[in-house]
């Protein structure tokens, strides 16, 4: 059994002291998708921090269908909110790679990455460290964008589920709406669960108990998590001196 009330109060201390030995009156930088997790790491480093050394960064990309879920966040919790919409940032990089072809992936991949060099420049302009707002859920199948979402200064959800997640924010006393609602990757308009083929229920019992009924989604999740192990792994470095 989960024990939300007892990891929440453990987390929001961890934070605590996160702060006080790597920057001890900084303020926490978290990039604000009006989704759970943005929305849990928010509350947790406004409870652990007060809310006045909070900010949320908002980065729509053009038009954000759901960016008012985002502003009933900051609202919510009455933290600072600055927005910087990263549409022409990203239509610039991409034009710079002139005759390079650019994939699918890399037209995906790069707004990601955008935010997160948007959100370092907000951190080191305004005497902040970054949250990573990934959860292990997530990070078990490679469900982020490796120096993306997947980078940060420190990380609340790394080691919690999405159902843990989702528990934490009923603790903090979150918008139901920002808890339950469906994950969308903002990109092809479908949500996480339909672009990975199973639900965040099935992955965590298995991530939990290694209990699942259909053997074709265990070997998916399976081959997923191996195929990206590599972002969760430090960077491999050649030293000489463990050379034979």
């Amino acid at each position: 059994m989960f024990q939300a009330e007892k990891v929440t109060e453990q987390c929001v201390q961890w934070i605590r002291t996160f702060f006080a030995d790597n920057g001890k009156d900084c303020n926490a930088i978290v990039g604000i998708s009006g989704g759970k997790d943005s929305s849990v790491v928010a509350a947790l480093c406004a409870e652990a921090l007060g809310k006045e050394r909070v900010i949320g960064v908002l980065m729509p990309c053009g038009q954000q269908s759901d960016i008012d879920m985002a502003y009933l966040l900051v609202d919510h919790l009455g933290i600072r909110r600055l927005e910087v919409n990263i549409e022409k940032t990203v239509a610039a990089a991409l034009e710079s790679l002139g005759d390079i072809p650019v994939t699918t992936q890399t037209r995906i991949n790069l707004p990601p990455r955008i935010r997160m060099a948007t959100l370092y420049a907000v951190g080191q302009s305004m005497n902040g460290r970054v949250a990573n707002t990934c959860n292990l859920s997530e990070d078990y199948v490679g469900y982020a964008t490796r120096y993306g979402d997947g980078a940060g200064d420190f990380s609340p959800l790394a080691h919690l589920t999405v159902t843990e997640v989702r528990a934490i924010g009923r603790v903090l006393g979150l918008p139901q709406v920002l808890i339950d609602k469906p994950p969308i990757d903002g990109l092809c308009g479908k949500t996480d669960e339909e672009n990975l083929g199973f639900t965040y229920d099935v992955l965590d019992r298995y991530i939990r108990t290694g209990e699942i009924e259909e053997d074709a989604v265990r070997e998916k999740i399976d081959r997923l998590h191996r195929q990206n192990l590599f972002k969760l792994l430090p960077m491999p470095a050649f030293d000489p001196e463990k050379i034979g």
